[in-house]
């Protein structure tokens, strides 16, 4: 048997030791003479009994009593409280807190301490086993058999203090409800073991496209429930939502047979769409209703605005997909002078998409492709036009024009970018000091190790690198100097269009005399009226770009605007 003796005095700790060694039984005992060396050594082994004071220094033995219950651990010793007192109402505290005997140290002898020993270690292992049976109830009571997911009833109570703390906590809370499209055919077709089969796979798919702080539970049948917490808007949910579509795409290979699903899906908001827990849920039910009456495999939002937006990303997205395949892309053109001598000396490369009939706008089509990565091939595709575009223009040029092209975030994460880039300019002839990368202040901060390789891979090449928007949120001078920047583009919010504006003048002026201190290149974007043209020429800005002189425009437009007159 092993002891722990937690006591500050000595004198007794050695008359319990003695009373311990004169049992029959083979004992090995530890000591501790304060509460947190009781602690350090209890947890580096396994004791059968702790014999532990009531009153010490710092800390009561009852802490220790509470902190040792508290642990999962197989739920500890059998413990034994002691204490010189011997009030009854001092022996019940102890004994509430979770020690299984109270001993005054006044009846301490070897045959008391033994039968205390012996039925403390009894009743310890009763509770154990009560402990034990109570957990597993409690799991078969909250948890689905089959999947192990939580059941209705553990969803539905923590639905309702999920609400009650988001009243507090002012985040949105989003209820997911599914429905497993024509699951009774499966069942009927194939039988129940397969339809169980197909629910255990189902529910390990959607487990790997979660967050894993959501609550995921099967309701029943196929039926499951997914609760969202601490949304930063109800428009998050719809980023889940896509995730759950998306999971079912890939056909599920069972053991006899294989099958393709879909699910219909409602989705409703706290506190966007209800007050309390049971309104949540009746939304989301009416939600998933309406899902199944659009012809399955639907979300639907509870609310009209929020199901209007969600299909409308969603189309975007599926669409965007089959873009480039179907050739729905576009780059236009918009020329860049010097200002001074209104010469052409460039052109800043802007995509463009036509879908549907529609024009769909950089702001709303380029979060979704890097969201989804097709960044990186819609990216590739555009370096690829825009430099045979600048070939073909230069070839007859006394003077060669350089060409800006926007460079994402996430294809800075693509180790191989700088090196398709390299392939490009070699295949068309193209002068990589004439191709200038444009990166926003926002992708810098996201930078790690892999994107920084990659800049400087780029710059290695000879393209020049251009900070694009500077002086818009994130402006940070130290972006300056720890990355191969070449060129500064102002954004146009720091023009003044009021020529009376002598505050913005003096701020744009200071930051030209700034930049031009760190020996770098100048583009003003942006500019849209004279006055603005004759405040570039004065602070001495080699380039600039705006509607004055011309929006983008498309190539042909371009070269029988520029080019074809030039020549």
């Amino acid at each position: 048997m092993k002891v722990l003796i937690v006591d500050d005095d000595i004198i007794d700790r050695e008359m319990i030791r003695r009373a311990l060694q004169q049992g029959q039984v083979d004992i090995t005992i530890d000591e501790a003479c304060t509460v947190d060396e009781g602690i350090v050594i209890y947890d580096k082994n396994q004791y059968d009994v702790v014999l532990l004071d009531y009153r010490m220094p710092c800390r009561d033995g009852i802490e220790m009593v509470l902190e040792l219950r508290s642990r999962v651990r197989d739920y500890g010793s059998a413990i034994i409280m002691m204490s010189s007192s011997e009030d009854e109402t001092l022996a019940i505290e102890c004994i509430t807190a979770g020690a299984q005997d109270f001993i005054p140290k006044s009846e301490v002898t070897a045959s008391r301490l033994y039968r205390a020993v012996i039925h403390s270690q009894a009743k310890f292992n009763l509770e154990r086993e009560l402990r034990q049976s109570y957990i597993k109830v409690k799991q078969l009571a909250e948890s689905d058999s089959l999947t192990g997911l939580a059941n209705r009833f553990l969803f539905d109570e923590a639905l309702k203090v999920a609400v009650a703390n988001n009243k507090r906590r002012k985040h949105t809370l989003a209820l997911i409800l599914m429905d497993i499209d024509k699951f009774k055919f499966v069942n009927d077709a194939h039988g129940h073991d397969v339809g169980d089969e197909l629910l255990k796979t189902l529910v390990a798919r959607i487990s790997r496209c979660l967050r894993g702080d959501e609550l995921f539970a099967r309701l029943g049948g196929d039926e499951f429930a997914i609760m969202v917490t601490n949304l930063e808007s109800a428009d998050d949910s719809s980023i889940i939502a896509t995730r759950l579509l998306k999971t079912l795409v890939e056909p599920f290979e069972l053991a006899r047979v294989t099958l393709s699903v879909s699910m219909s899906i409602g989705i409703a908001t706290h506190p966007g769409n209800s007050i309390n827990s049971q309104d949540l849920f009746k939304n989301a039910d009416i939600a998933l209703y309406r899902a199944k009456r659009l012809g399955r495999n639907q979300v639907c939002y509870f609310e009209e605005a929020m199901q209007k937006e969600f299909m409308h990303q969603y189309n975007l997205e599926a669409g965007l997909s089959h873009a480039l395949a179907n050739e729905e892309f576009d780059v236009f053109y918009q020329p860049v002078f010097e200002p001074n001598t209104a010469y052409l000396v460039g052109a800043e490369a802007l995509l463009r998409w036509t879908y549907n009939g529609q024009n769909i706008t950089p702001d709303e089509f380029i979060p979704l492709a890097e969201k989804t990565r097709l960044i990186n091939s819609i990216g590739r595709w555009v370096i690829r036009q825009t430099v045979q575009q600048l070939a073909i223009w230069n070839e007859n040029q006394a003077r060669s024009m350089s060409m800006a092209i926007n460079v994402s975030a996430v294809q800075l994460e693509d180790p191989d970018f700088a090196k398709y880039i390299g392939s490009v300019l070699l295949e068309f002839n193209v002068d990589p000091a004439s191709i200038e990368l444009e990166i926003t202040e926002t992708a810098l901060l996201k930078q790690n190790e892999i994107s920084l390789a990659v800049i400087n891979n780029i710059d290695s090449l000879g393209c020049k690198i251009s900070l694009d928007d500077f002086g818009t949120g994130y402006s940070s001078i130290s972006h300056l100097h720890n990355f191969p920047i070449d060129i500064v583009k102002i954004d146009k919010s720091l023009i003044p269009k009021d020529i009376h504006d002598e505050k913005r003048k003096a701020l744009i002026s200071g930051l030209v005399g700034m930049i031009r201190s760190l020996h770098l290149n100048i583009v003003a974007e942006g500019v849209e009226l004279e006055h603005q043209v004759e405040l570039c020429k004065q602070l001495d800005i080699e380039r600039v770009q705006g509607f004055f002189y011309s929006k983008a425009i498309d190539n042909q437009t371009f070269f029988d605007r520029y080019i074809n007159k030039s020549s």
